[in-house]
């Protein structure tokens, strides 16, 4: 049998108890990382819910009643989050946006120390008439806590927490929380960079829907001319109907409806020129991709024309909706078609023929864009996706990496096949919400 001294037990369960209580608090802050991980990953493209989960999560560890995130910039520490306690009094001003450089606060933070103040109407500072002390106390805070976020010792931001009684905050509590702050600035500055990277791409796309739109401007300008000069040919019609005596009004009718409907065409083109010219962030919508297409053939089909080229479409009835980006599925399928037509421009033997399908898939839709061109080497097939790589004596090699980054980032496959006897099949998959 075991023989205890007298004393070991109450040691052991002082032991048991503290090891419990650092594995509540391993959890918790585990807990608190998991939260802003997840508001990382439902906010790609939007960081405001992700600065309000990480105050929102160092507060709960501090077990403060109020808690302001400032992250560092050019003009000074800008406030991006705040938590005020419900029973503040109203009269007293939110915290600034900005704190400028020189500020005790900024003085403050540039130690790169996390700094504790038990009792701020004791503290020195509030005796020699300090601001930001003196502020605090009036806004019915007592105890504050101020931690910086640092990225390889350099300061990108700051947390700072309040209680509005005088109980000081411990060591284990700055401990759990200035860790908490090391990993949250891992995380942010992990998004901020993909954020940079999107915004890189969407640049980079915007770029690629002008210079593909620049080679098509001819084209376009025809396809344009000939509603326009329908339109002034029916408004003619339409005069000399009505001039007759008696007018002919059925006739005139039949000449405006035709007015109507080349105007309309015409609008849809400037329409989906602007939507292309546009730089805007991505947009989630529901997305009747067929209609998607149809408007993207509207704008080549004068290019494909020139080129020899005969344009068909198989689309599939009882497509189920895709949800995305419209104006980045249509500069996929506008790359798809402007390379193909290109493809076959230089075809001298054979029919010149473009397919564009578009089936159901598993879970989604399939579109597929075929040519009768020359086809694809296994050198090109193997790295026709990869960036600056390019086949075309003026290409920039950017088109199909950023047609791919698209889809995959509407969670799709992008992917191209060597056809028998000639040509290539590229096919894209978009999966249904």
């Amino acid at each position: 049998m075991n023989q205890f001294k007298a004393g070991e037990a109450p040691e052991a369960a002082h032991g048991h108890s503290d090891l419990q209580m650092e594995l509540a608090e391993v959890i918790r802050q585990r807990a608190a990382i998991s939260a802003v991980l997840r508001a990382i990953a439902s906010s790609p493209h939007n960081l405001q819910p992700v600065f309000d989960t990480i105050l929102d999560s160092a507060r709960r560890l501090s077990r403060a009643d109020s808690g302001v995130f400032r992250l560092m910039e050019e003009a000074g520490l800008r406030l991006v989050a705040s938590k005020v306690s419900p029973t503040v009094l109203e009269e007293f001003s939110p915290p600034p946006k900005l704190v400028g450089p020189g500020s005790f606060y900024d003085r403050l933070i540039a130690t790169k120390l996390p700094f504790h103040i038990p009792d701020v109407a004791a503290h020195e500072l509030y005796r020699a008439g300090e601001p930001l002390a003196v502020t605090q106390v009036k806004r019915g805070f007592r105890t504050l806590l101020f931690v910086p976020m640092l990225r390889n010792e350099e300061l990108i931001g700051s947390l700072s927490f309040a209680r509005q009684h005088v109980e000081h905050f411990t060591e284990k509590e700055i401990e759990l929380v200035t860790d908490f702050a090391a990993q949250a600035t891992i995380a942010l500055e992990i998004v901020r960079r993909e954020q940079q990277y999107r915004q890189l791409q969407m640049a980079l796309a915007h770029a690629n829907r002008i210079a593909t739109i620049g080679q098509l401007t001819a084209s376009i300008a025809h396809e344009l001319k000939q509603p326009l000069a329908a339109v002034a040919i029916d408004g003619g019609a339409a005069l000399r109907w009505l001039a007759k005596q008696p007018p002919d009004n059925d006739k005139a009718r039949g000449s405006v409806e035709h007015m109507i409907k080349d105007a309309d065409r015409a609008t849809r083109i400037i329409g989906g020129l602007r939507d292309l010219t546009n730089q805007n962030a991505p947009r989630a919508e529901v997305v009747d991709l067929k209609e998607a297409i149809d408007e993207v053939i509207v704008l080549t089909y004068s290019e494909a024309v020139k080129s020899g080229v005969t344009v068909s479409t198989r689309v599939l009835p009882e497509l189920p909706r895709v949800q995305g980006d419209r104006v980045q599925l249509q500069q996929v399928m506008l790359n798809l078609i402007v390379n193909a037509i290109q493809a076959m421009s230089g075809t001298l033997e054979g029919p010149r023929e473009l397919q564009i399908s578009v089936d159901p898939s598993e879970g989604g839709v399939r579109v597929g864009v075929r040519d009768t061109g020359p086809g694809l080497s296994s050198e090109s097939l193997s790295r026709l996706f990869e960036p600056f790589y390019t086949t075309k004596p003026e290409g920039m090699g950017m088109g199909l990496s950023i047609c791919r980054s698209i889809i995959q980032a509407h969670g799709g496959r992008l992917w191209a096949i060597a056809c028998e006897p000639q040509g290539a099949l590229f096919q894209f998959t978009i999966p249904a919400p």
